[in-house]
């Protein structure tokens, strides 16, 4: 097998490595490339093509993510990973934890772990990497690479959820919650947030969007209906797809381009967040965007124009 195969039959484990330690489509996709170049350019043969590979991705994963954290902490906003329709990489015996550690959720998680613990952590709890290649992925030693993952699961335990939801039984609710969306069922809406949900959006100051987060089972339930009897207005599709592992939706202008995206956040039977990304630059892997000064702009003369 050739370079260039081998390669391509890795891909898929490179990328959702790549994105799970930055949250992003696009640096992942920078990562994943850039390791192609240094191994195309490489004379000698690596004696695990795999090994050699998932180190070099995990290493200019670490070191993007170091200075990522720095735009983070000046973005405007509320900060959500760009989303993510289909994670290219299958493993069946470990379905459940590739599908619940690309969650929105899990992903803001991973965002209070040092770029060192999240690498560590990623490689262990969600891939199964054994500790000598994590040790040599990290360039750690693998008395380190455990003490990392112990400081890691403890972070992410202090801030997970008691009780997760069955797989199934999100879907359904969030079946019933895109219908009610859809049928502008208010009062079916509300049953189904719990009393302390939230709705925050993410826009990075590039999008209209909530000065805050909503906060209250009655209110996010008003804002979601007032929202999308708007959009309809001006012909704007949701569409309900699997985002981040999660149920959730597209919302698309009526020519087909992208104005945002959510999630839902489901425990004990009842949502506890919505999250939605509104920022441009996090939206273009999803195909073309919507100007979205231009649809706040359209809207605004809907409602007016409807009173």
């Amino acid at each position: 097998m050739g370079k260039v195969e081998e390669f391509e039959e890795l891909r898929p484990l490179l990328f959702s490595i790549a994105y799970r330690v930055l949250g992003s489509v696009a640096e992942a996709e920078d990562a994943v490339q850039e390791t192609w170049l240094r191994y195309d350019a490489s004379a000698t043969r690596p004696a695990s093509v795999r090994a050699y590979l998932s180190t070099t991705v995990t290493r200019l994963a670490i070191d993007v993510l170091r200075s990522a954290r720095v735009r983070r902490e000046e973005y405007v906003g509320p900060w959500f990973p760009e989303p993510l329709l289909s994670d290219p990489y299958e493993d069946p015996a470990r379905a459940a934890e590739l599908a619940d550690s690309v969650s929105t959720s899990a992903l803001l998680l991973l965002e209070r772990l040092t770029p060192l613990e999240r690498a560590v952590f990623v490689l262990r709890e969600v891939f199964a990497f054994g500790y000598d290649e994590i040790a040599e992925a990290t360039g750690r030693s693998e008395s380190a690479c455990r003490q990392l993952l112990v400081r890691a699961r403890r972070h992410m335990r202090d801030g997970r959820p008691r009780f997760a939801a069955d797989r199934a039984d999100r879907q359904e609710l969030a079946t019933r919650f895109f219908d009610a969306l859809k049928d502008g069922d208010v009062d079916g809406l509300r049953s189904l947030l719990a009393a302390d949900v939230q709705m925050t959006g993410d826009s990075g100051g590039k999008a209209p969007a909530l000065a805050r987060a909503i906060v209250g089972a009655d209110k996010v339930a008003r804002l979601l209906d007032a929202y999308f009897a708007s959009m309809a207005l001006v012909e704007a599709v949701l569409e309900v797809r699997q985002i981040n592992g999660q149920s959730g939706a597209v919302i698309r202008d009526r020519d087909g381009r992208t104005i945002a995206t959510m999630t839902l956040d489901v425990l004990d039977g009842q949502v506890q967040a919505v999250h939605s990304v509104v920022n441009p630059d996090k939206l273009g892997h999803l195909g073309p965007v919507a100007d979205a000064w231009a649809v706040d702009r359209e809207l605004k003369q809907a409602r007016r124009q409807s009173r």
